[in-house]
């Protein structure tokens, strides 16, 4: 456990962990409890708001962060020492930009508007009136996780495929930054709808929103079989 090896070792064991808590909560919010509170009377979907949600979402919110500092330090330490291929760095890094953006989602998008949720589901138990803008942050904040969980699909792929799809890339001399480019083109534009107001019809299920994380992983697929 010393040395290089050992340090990379240690990074990947937590981010490992720190991955399956994020992305297992990530997935039993909109697997399990989006469906439930909707179909749930208003009593029992205030109570989880006020004593499931704030522990599920501490979990949550620290799973994505170490998530986020291990992936890169394993990143920034294997570019220190060298000895990858440009096609490893490419594919990493598309896992590693994606699972970014979801960091980025979980922290400043997510999580200060959960808070306004939970500050609501606490003010109505204790008879205060709803506060308004718990309506209005509600459907940003679940936009933003259903696009995360979209996301998570290409992001495991592509983690995956860096060390174990070698033949994903083709040529010689891999078109990196104008791969990196496309991968950024595609992702931040998905991840402006966050922000437009409206949610696709595909995000409003939980197929549609796995069928769009299959079809984004497809269409990269074929743009890292392109360039790289």
């Amino acid at each position: 456990m010393t040395g290089h090896d050992g340090w990379l070792l240690l990074m990947r064991w937590i981010h490992f962990m720190a991955g399956i808590t994020w992305i297992g909560l990530l997935y039993y919010f909109n697997l399990v409890q989006v469906p439930f509170f909707a179909e749930t009377e208003a009593p029992v979907r205030v109570g989880a708001q006020q004593k499931l949600l704030p522990r599920a979402l501490w979990w949550f919110r620290w799973g994505a962060m170490f998530t986020f500092l291990t992936g890169w330090t394993i990143v920034i330490t294997k570019m220190a020492v060298g000895g990858s291929s440009e096609a490893y760095y490419a594919t990493i890094l598309t896992g590693g930009f994606l699972g970014s953006f979801m960091w980025f989602n979980v922290w400043f998008v997510i999580m200060p508007r959960q808070y306004v949720i939970m500050a609501n589901a606490e003010g109505v138990a204790a008879g205060k009136a709803a506060d308004p803008k718990a309506a209005a942050v509600g459907p940003v904040a679940g936009r933003a996780s259903r696009t995360n969980t979209l996301f998570s699909i290409p992001m495991l792929f592509f983690m995956g495929a860096a060390s174990h799809l070698p033949a994903l890339s083709t040529r010689e001399q891999p078109l990196v930054i104008a791969y990196l480019l496309a991968v950024l083109v595609i992702t931040g534009i998905l991840e402006a709808n966050i922000f437009t107001g409206s949610v696709p019809k595909p995000l409003s299920t939980v197929s549609g929103t796995i069928h769009s994380g299959l079809g984004l992983t497809l269409v990269l697929y074929v743009v890292a079989s392109l360039l790289l």
